[in-house]
């Protein structure tokens, strides 16, 4: 598939199977994901990969978070939460890695590391991989954002979950128009 194609034919799959990208096309994916702009080459990134056994410990991660936030958490929301890394067979964290510099403020680091995480899917895309990125309360936790070793100024982007869609998504029309102006002044 084109870079092209790519781009215009990715969309989220949120019903994922095996299999995930294996070690070659994980390769490929990372080598894609450390393109993404980044000005004066701060790689402001970090990348964790979660398969098999290390999903349900980022789930265990994910719960225990939950718990901290709701102490009135029922068992079937703790049930769901500890789940969720369940639903792909590769998960890929994506933690912008924040530090002071005089001429790159905080927002272009993180997002260099969004831009990362887009690459990460059009190049799952290309490679015959669905998958989608998730955020939400779970991103924006320092208990997590510890659990997985990032500093306090660091934060996680998103949870890209890979795998083979079981269902291809319907892919519609998109109009630009609502969203392109071209200026004159």
């Amino acid at each position: 598939m084109d870079a092209i194609e790519a781009l215009v034919t990715r969309k989220s799959s949120a019903m994922l199977t095996t299999p995930a990208p294996g070690k070659d096309d994980l390769k490929l994916i990372m080598q894609a994901a450390v393109r993404a702009p980044d000005h004066c080459r701060l790689r402001p990134w970090r990348f964790i990969v979660f398969e098999g056994a290390a999903r349900e410990r980022l789930g265990h991660i994910f719960e225990e978070a939950l718990k901290a936030r709701d102490p009135d958490a029922t068992e079937a929301m703790l049930q769901k939460e500890r789940g969720k890394p369940m639903r792909a067979p590769m998960i890929i964290a994506v933690i912008a890695r924040i530090e002071e510099h005089p001429k790159v403020p905080e927002v272009e680091q993180i997002l260099s590391a969004g831009a990362a995480a887009q690459n990460i899917m059009v190049a799952a895309h290309a490679l015959g991989y669905a998958g989608i990125w998730r955020t939400g309360k779970t991103c924006f936790d320092p208990q997590v954002n510890a659990a997985l070793g990032a500093s306090d100024a660091d934060q996680i982007v998103g949870f890209l979950y890979l795998g083979t869609t079981e269902r291809t998504p319907v892919l519609l029309e998109e109009p630009i128009d609502p969203y392109v102006e071209i200026w004159e002044g």
